[in-house]
């Protein structure tokens, strides 16, 4: 079933998603030949008692096996399987990770913040327009949001992002890295810190105001004020928030990443694409196609993140990138084999 040119893949276990992705090389990247997700929620919990529970790592390892079983499929199959924010918060990690390796095989690595970001700025890279010479790059996960700024001189960036959703442009070089900033806000504690979707506008202010109160240091940074003040800059947005914001805006009948990933948003429509979800009831949020009933207790959270990173650093457009960690775990692999792929920045 595997045959031909060496086959990849990359698991990222977050703390609301398990997801897969295993692709081939191709000459605009890779081309996916595989691909699963599915929400586990296995950070539920785990910012007030700094342990994985029990249904939460069944249904985390339950998932893992669909990816391993998937990956063995495909007989040589080169396989990086990463960790982030909830296993790095946990204290029972060791043992989930050694029963994840009794049950399914997989030898799961838990990353640190800073690997993460590189990871996820590495697999959006190729969204970046190379008429703007500044961006931000970042991710809202389940546990954490990983921002990167940096640096893009004119024209690095030659190829376009394919239209078809198969696979990846590379960027011929990698963008030059100004700073990197973890924040330990993401849309699964920070609704869990305000018992889920809010009742009221005056509890999504205090959502926002919570998560701009995280983000003020990194945005106060003498660094990044220097380098990017007075400077066109754009932002390239990865995660579940700001992919369902784009389908919501899109009105679409069902997702579809191939009319949301590189599409652009409007700071106008960012915002009220955000107020519009906030407004809806909780049976309208469960029945949107663009929602559903596994995101609609996190995304007004998300709305709240990502309104006060448009509140740190306004920009006139946002990137949306159905892309992220994973994407750039499959080019470090495919580089460390040799294959003919730009390189990412080191942080």
């Amino acid at each position: 079933m595997g045959g031909g040119a060496t086959c990849y893949a990359a698991i990222d276990l977050g703390t609301n998603n398990c997801r897969l992705l295993v692709a081939r090389p191709a000459a605009d990247g890779f081309r996916v030949v595989d691909a699963f997700s599915r929400i586990v929620r296995l950070g539920e919990g785990v910012s007030a008692s700094r342990i994985l529970s029990e249904a939460a790592m069944t249904r985390a390892i339950d998932a893992l096996g669909v990816c391993a079983a998937k990956v063995r499929r495909r007989p040589g199959c080169r396989l990086r399987a990463v960790a982030t924010a909830a296993c790095r918060q946990a204290l029972n990690r060791n043992a989930f990770l050694d029963r994840v390796r009794r049950e399914t095989g997989l030898r799961l690595e838990v990353i640190d913040p800073q690997e993460e970001a590189r990871l996820a700025l590495g697999g959006c890279a190729p969204l970046l327009d190379a008429d703007v010479p500044n961006g931000l790059i970042f991710d809202i996960g389940g546990g954490s949001t990983e921002l990167c700024w940096l640096t893009l001189p004119d024209r690095r960036l030659d190829a376009a992002p394919p239209q078809d959703g198969t696979g990846a442009a590379m960027a011929p070089e990698a963008p030059d890295l100004v700073a990197w900033h973890s924040m330990p806000v993401g849309v699964a504690n920070l609704a869990e810190r305000f018992d889920g979707a809010p009742d009221t506008w005056e509890t999504y202010e205090a959502m926002v105001a919570a998560a701009a109160e995280s983000l003020s240091a990194f945005a106060g940074d003498r660094e990044v004020t220097r380098a990017f003040a007075g400077r066109p800059v754009q932002m390239v947005g990865a995660s579940g928030t700001v992919t369902t914001l784009a389908g919501v805006a899109k009105d679409l009948p069902r997702y579809d990443r191939r009319q949301v990933d590189g599409s652009e948003m409007s700071a106008d429509t960012v915002r009220a694409t955000s107020r519009r979800i906030v407004a809806m009831s909780p049976d309208e949020r469960l029945r949107h196609p663009c929602i559903g009933p596994q995101r609609a207790d996190l995304v007004i959270a998300g709305c709240a993140i990502l309104e006060a990173i448009c509140q740190a650093w306004p920009v006139d457009r946002l990137t949306v990138a159905d892309r992220g960690l994973r994407e750039g775990i499959l080019y470090h692999l495919m580089q460390e084999r040799g294959e003919p792929l730009a390189t990412v920045p080191p942080l």
